[in-house]
């Protein structure tokens, strides 16, 4: 039985096949789903010019706060077909390195279980986990599923 899951999204296709595992997880035990959207600092800094940084890291703030509102939308607004009336969803926006960020924030949170996409890659690499996917199951001390 698990209390607390952490979802770790990033708008994909998988991250949302990630979701609705995380709900089906959550919704016959009642558990706490921390929805979290990592925005990677290192493209930003890559970047010479001020004003190209400022506008990067406003996009990916949107794109994180339009990740974390279309899960919670799912969860609040349809109730997911009424198996996940009793999940109680909290979502979070962070900055850094994604596997690094996830560790930390299930340490943090005392998180029982890891739900993640697996990367988005296409043809030979579509059976190889993502960097971020593989970083977070190496690094992790609690069971991750990483669903395509």
């Amino acid at each position: 039985m698990y209390r607390k899951i952490l979802l770790a999204t990033d708008n994909s296709e998988q991250a949302e096949k990630a979701g609705e595992y995380a709900i089906s997880m959550a919704g016959s035990n009642g558990a706490d789903i921390i929805v979290l959207y990592v925005i990677d600092a290192y493209y930003k800094y890559a970047l010479p010019q001020k004003e190209l940084r400022e506008q990067l890291d406003e996009q990916l703030r949107e794109d994180g706060k339009e990740a974390v509102k279309k899960f919670k939308s799912k969860i609040e607004e349809k109730q997911c077909a009424g198996t996940c009336q009793n999940v109680n969803l909290i979502t979070m926006i962070k900055e850094g390195k994604p596997a690094e960020v996830i560790l930390k924030t299930a340490e943090e949170e005392n998180v029982d279980h890891i739900v993640m996409g697996k990367s988005g890659k296409h043809g030979i690499e579509r059976f190889l986990l993502g960097s971020t996917a593989e970083n977070v199951v190496r690094g992790s001390k609690i069971p991750v599923n990483v669903i395509s």
